[in-house]
């Protein structure tokens, strides 16, 4: 029987899981997850919590309920990955072998990183919502919080969601407003970006919007250290931000066992074919998910639309066939602008950001780069979509490849 083991039991590794228990003979495959942790966070959700629009039952279940059938999820953590010897040494002294791995070990912050963030003031004036504590310690500071200066920084690139600290502001400058006191609270982005975010013509239209909403935001900004005596963030052009409230996205990192394992880069993400995912080392081995390192947003729209163009992709592989360059980094994302309103982007390796309808021409019902209420509403249905299909493997009647159909350059392009 042919053993195929998965190391992380999140968003790219359940999906894969299930897409590939239908594609796979369990007759001959034996299917292993493996995971520290028992609890599946819908991340995605930890935006909405800091204002109250999410709570806890809403981005948290059990990992064992998206388990396929004849599959086994053994709860570890992971010693060692030894990719020469086809082999994983859990911490509780157990090995694993395998004939084929797929890691997806995702992404977590690490404020210890960055001198000054992680000391006596997390938790006090610096926040974070990229982790499920971090929001909930969020949401409670803002019930008593009374204004001033809040703050969000990006610490470096690449993170999870790479919109997420633009909704955030755009979200926090709509949840002041509903409280009365927006005219006393200054927000500010402060970004190693050269704008608001990385495609230029996206990042034309958010620094616009963000202009509207009286949202400032400090380009290039590299955090070399916070002063959390001060409250102010220095960066390495010995620029200062002061701030009352800093809502920190700390420097995003792979799994620390890949960095162990001698498999990854210098932020534990692992270098694979950006179409096949395939490790160019060992033929074996692929990645997918944020523990790849590609060049598309980690998000889990890359991990839904990678994971349906994977799936019959490796099983060619397993047959001895060459396999076909298919991703093409497709990514698609609601951004919550405020007031129940957002906008939709779609993009892929090549082709950045463009305004149109997504994702039938001219119909849409979504629109590309234009706030609407179908847009706010589309976002807040994919929760239901995230747990009732796409993480059990389902088919969405969308592609997974980008198309050009439904958008347009625009006139100033």
């Amino acid at each position: 029987m042919k053993k195929l083991l998965i190391l992380g039991a999140g968003t790219a590794g359940t999906m894969v899981a299930n897409k590939l228990s239908h594609l796979l003979d369990l007759e001959e495959w034996k299917i292993t997850l493996v995971d520290q942790d028992a609890t599946h966070y819908y991340q995605p959700g930890f935006l909405f919590i800091p204002f109250g629009m999410y709570s806890r039952s809403d981005v948290v279940k059990p990992k064992r309920d998206f388990v396929p059938h004849g599959a086994e999820l053994i709860l570890s953590s992971i010693a060692e990955i030894d990719a020469e010897g086809n082999r994983v040494h859990l911490a509780d002294g157990r090995v694993l072998s395998y004939d084929f791995l797929i890691i997806a070990t995702g992404a977590d912050i690490h404020p210890e990183q960055t001198p000054g963030l992680a000391e006596h003031e997390w938790g006090r004036s610096i926040h974070t919502f990229y982790s499920f504590e971090g929001a909930l310690a969020l949401f409670k500071h803002l019930q008593t919080w009374r204004g001033g200066r809040l703050v969000v920084n990006v610490v470096e690139n690449p993170i999870k969601c790479p919109v997420a600290p633009l909704e955030f502001l755009m979200l926090a400058d709509w949840f002041f407003h509903e409280k009365g006191i927006r005219d006393r609270v200054e927000l500010i982005y402060a970004t190693p970006l050269p704008g608001a975010f990385t495609k230029p013509i996206a990042s034309k239209l958010l620094s616009g919007l963000l202009e509207e909403k009286n949202i400032r935001v400090e380009p290039e900004f590299m955090l070399e250290h916070v002063d959390p005596d001060a409250k102010k963030l220095v960066s390495y052009d010995e620029r200062e931000v002061e701030y009352d409230l800093l809502v920190s996205v700390p420097l995003n990192m792979g799994a620390e066992v890949i960095g162990k394992s001698g498999l990854g880069d210098e932020l534990n993400f692992i270098p694979v074919d950006k179409h096949t995912f395939l490790s160019p080392k060992y033929s074996n081995l692929f990645v997918l998910g944020d523990a790849a390192a590609v060049p598309t947003s980690k998000a889990g729209s890359v991990a839904h639309f990678a994971v349906d163009l994977f799936g019959e992709n490796f099983v060619r592989h397993t047959e001895g066939l060459e396999m076909q360059p298919l991703f093409d980094g497709h990514a698609n994302c609601f951004i919550e602008s405020g007031f129940g309103k957002g906008l939709l982007i779609d993009f892929n390796y090549d082709t950045e950001p463009l305004p149109g309808r997504y994702p039938l021409p001219g119909v849409g019902p979504f629109t590309l780069l234009q706030e609407s209420e179908a847009n706010h509403w589309g976002k807040l249905m994919f929760r239901w979509m995230y747990w009732n299909l796409l993480l059990k493997g389902q088919e969405l009647p969308l592609p997974a490849r980008m198309s050009m159909a439904g958008k347009r350059m625009p006139a100033t392009a």
